[in-house]
């Protein structure tokens, strides 16, 4: 089975300031990037700046938005406080400011080209944002309604029959449109007993399938959602598993090509069409975003057709509304140098509660628990966005990454052991406990005594009554830190977008404040530039 496909982001032509509507102004801008599109060998047409393999990664201000020009890229910004920083900008930068702001790339774009993509008519699915789930979704919806041209459609439908095979002249692997077969090979638990996480360490081998990666870059898989979950669906809604979805069965279609974790509005739309009285009314104020009983936030697939026991939707009514399940990507925690033909990733189950019920996270789970020895699945390799070590060995980095953040520092350590790199690196890594949450624990303390690590420094937010986290040991060393910062030192944050990223630059800023002579504003400036200049950079989610 196959995901739709996304199509590439359209280069803007011309400016929102031209004497056009915006219905002209989509219409052109398709014309003329049509018209101007370079071609590749067999004659069809190829993004502009689309990236080839043999690319090599490295900072590139050019590829990440002017945060001047969108003060509102900061991934821990709450919705409306972006969208109020966005008042009054042309659509594109609205937009813009509806996304996630991780430039994650499992949209396929970046948050700035997704957007420029959707104002300029190239991209028609507005649901393909993963980490801003619903909320992004109904954000662009609310956008494009107010007119943003071209006509759009409001989610990606998944493709059931086979896509069409891509050109021979573009590889394949290395983008959410042209998957590759991998195979799966082991996975063993990080956490030691007592810990109240499970997080796994994943290895895949990449010999058959054509790809490579650098270190930098994420792994993404095509996961397969639960099959109990699955059965308690069909159950719900007292639908033969072997019901036909075009050549293949319901059952295989909710396991392979559907999202079932968070309901989309189309479904409570499609409940109010079938259900009457209070219940229709609820649905009703469901699909606006509203939350009549206070659990819209919890209600998943299965959760929506038993909170309205008893309806049984037409099985191809109900395909037709869910949206396709998106492809997961993580951090790669192993340098290909290292392991040629191998890659792995280090990954949290996610597992929570709500009333009776466990969930899980999908793809996590999927991995965590489900997948044996040899299965084969679809991957890829996503380039990174401005996430690389630096060109020269001899410069230092500081890296910060606490829980599975660590898995691209991992990476890079491996890189740097491989290349004999001497400029110094400092890891500052943290979890809830020393004893059991200490990941790669020996492997740390062999780059230490061989000196590719030169500093180490724990946080653990559990071993004693006041929590200590990674920005406090920061702080606690910041007279050093500011030492390797005023020695030309890479910065690399890795982690939690919400709360730890944003914590650790503002350690960042006071460190620079204190032992600069800069005041707030010019610590604060001295950071942004760090970042402009590639010498800061994020791996967020």
């Amino acid at each position: 089975m196959t995901i739709s496909v996304t199509p590439p982001a359209m280069i803007p032509l011309l400016p929102e300031s031209a004497p056009f509507s915006a219905e002209q102004r989509a219409w052109l801008n398709g014309f003329f990037a049509g018209l101007m599109a370079p071609t590749d060998i067999a004659g069809s047409a190829m993004p502009v700046g689309a990236p080839t393999m043999l690319e090599v990664q490295a900072p590139s201000p050019q590829v990440q938005p002017d945060s001047d020009d969108a003060p509102w890229h900061d991934p821990s910004m709450p919705l409306e406080e972006r969208m109020k920083l966005a008042e009054g900008r042309p659509l594109r930068r609205r937009l813009m400011a509806a996304m996630a702001q991780q430039d994650c790339g499992q949209c396929g774009y970046l948050c700035e080209t997704y957007a420029d993509a959707i104002a300029n008519g190239a991209e028609s699915r507005l649901n393909l944002c993963v980490p801003g789930e619903k909320t992004t979704f109904r954000a662009l919806k609310a956008l494009v309604g107010e007119g943003a041209g071209a006509p759009v459609a409001e989610v990606a439908k998944p493709a059931l029959a086979p896509a069409p095979k891509a050109a021979d002249s573009k590889p394949r692997g290395y983008s959410r449109e042209t998957p590759v077969e991998v195979t799966f090979l082991t996975r063993r638990k990080l956490n030691k007993e007592g810990s109240e996480k499970a997080t796994y360490h994943i290895e895949f081998d990449l010999a058959e399938s054509g790809i490579d990666y650098v270190v930098g870059d994420s792994f993404g898989v095509y996961p397969q959602n639960d099959p109990a979950l699955v059965d308690s669906i069909l159950a719900t809604i007292k639908a033969p598993p072997d019901f036909p979805i075009m050549d293949h069965s319901l059952r295989e279609v909710l396991l392979n090509d559907l999202a079932l974790n968070v309901a989309p509005d189309t479904l409570f739309e499609l409940v109010s069409y079938i259900t009457g009285g209070e219940r229709k009314q609820k649905a009703k104020r469901l699909a606006k975003g509203e939350d009549p009983d206070g659990d819209a936030a919890t209600l998943d697939v299965l959760a929506t057709l038993e909170k309205f026991a008893g309806i049984h939707p037409d099985p191809e009514a109900l395909v037709e509304c869910l949206e396709p399940l998106q492809p997961r990507l993580y951090s790669i925690s192993s340098s290909h140098n290292k392991t040629p033909g191998r890659v792995t990733l280090t990954v949290d189950h996610v597992r929570y509660q709500i009333d009776a019920r466990l969930r899980q996270g999908v793809a996590s789970s999927w991995l965590a628990t489900r997948l044996g020895p040899g299965a084969k699945l679809q991957a890829y390799v996503q380039k990174a966005h401005g996430f690389a070590l630096p060109a020269s060995g001899e410069t230092p980095i500081i890296m910060i990454g606490p829980g599975t953040g660590v898995a691209p520092f991992r990476a890079f350590l491996q890189e740097r052991e491989v290349h004999g790199a001497k400029g110094g690196a400092w890891l500052f890594f943290g979890h809830q406990r020393r004893a059991c949450d200490f990941f790669y624990e020996d492997e740390m303390e062999a780059f230490q005594n061989n000196g590719v690590l030169t500093n180490l420094s724990l946080a653990w937010s559990r071993d004693a009554a006041g929590k200590t986290y990674v920005q406090d040991k920061l702080r606690q060393q910041s007279k050093e830190v500011w030492d390797w910062i005023a020695r030309g030192a890479h910065i690399y944050v890795c982690g939690d977008a919400q709360r730890m990223a944003g914590d650790v630059e503002k350690a960042f800023i006071d460190i620079v404040a204190e032992h600069s002579r800069r005041d707030a504003e010019q610590a604060h400036q001295f950071v942004q530039d760090l970042k402009k200049g590639g010498a800061y950079q994020t791996d967020v989610y």
